[in-house]
């Protein structure tokens, strides 16, 4: 779900609520956009990995106060933001921290976060789906070198900062090989197989095939496996 906050009197779009991101993560390209001090910014260098186990760089962390809602229906928290330099079509990652700090709930279906005010009232911020989908057409259309775009966006309230169009898959075209000799692996569905490594040792071969197998009701075999996908 993609919405749009206030951090440091801006109006950041391009904003991706992640559950399953265990951090918030600021971009280093919306940090300098922001206009933010670097001495404000605490030295971090240790690295995180992405899902695909890709090592990511990171700069530091730093607290900013950051508005949820519109209107007069907000909430206002300090979120910790992990502040990385990566190529990504979004400019902030919110992640379980912040949702949790928010005490909100989230429906991916419903495009909507819902969130207790300090009044005690229900406040609900509503996903783009528009720009949801534009950040996913910038992914897949990027090549090598990354394209930018500057287009922050001065409003009478506050500034606006639509963000870079950026993703990780710099070469389109480029796949993942397998290491090694591979050999097929039946399953249960007919003329339904997946492919593992000839070389892991024979203990651990044993126990993926089995974990294979448990869970062949997960994979999707084509477009019908998947309803609700558009």
């Amino acid at each position: 779900m993609v919405i749009t906050i206030e951090v440091e009197n801006f109006a950041v779009k391009k904003v991706l609520i992640d559950q399953g991101s265990s951090v918030d993560i600021l971009y280093w390209k919306t940090f300098n956009k922001l206009q933010i001090p670097l001495a404000d910014l605490t030295p971090h260098n240790e690295p995180i990995y992405r899902f695909s186990g890709e090592r990511v760089p990171t700069k530091g962390y730093i607290d900013l106060h950051t508005t949820f809602g519109e209107g007069r229906q907000t909430k206002t928290k300090p979120i910790r933001y992990l502040v990385v330099e990566a190529h990504t079509s979004y400019n902030i990652l919110l992640g379980r921290p912040s949702i949790n700090a928010l005490g909100a709930i989230v429906s991916t279906s419903h495009l909507a976060m819902k969130f207790p005010s300090l009044q005690g009232d229900i406040i609900t911020v509503h996903g783009d789906q528009r720009t949801a989908r534009e950040c996913y057409i910038a992914s897949l259309k990027l090549l090598h070198p990354p394209l930018t775009t500057h287009n922050i966006e001065q409003s009478q309230t506050r500034t606006s900062l639509a963000g870079d169009d950026l993703d990780p898959r710099i070469n389109s075209e480029a796949r993942v090989e397998p290491i090694g000799d591979i050999r097929q692996l039946p399953l249960a569905q007919q003329n339904r197989f997946l492919q593992i490594g000839t070389t892991l040792p024979e203990g651990e071969e044993h126990h993926i095939e089995q974990i294979l197998k448990w869970n062949a009701d997960l994979f999707a075999w084509s477009a019908t496996d998947l309803p609700g996908v558009h």
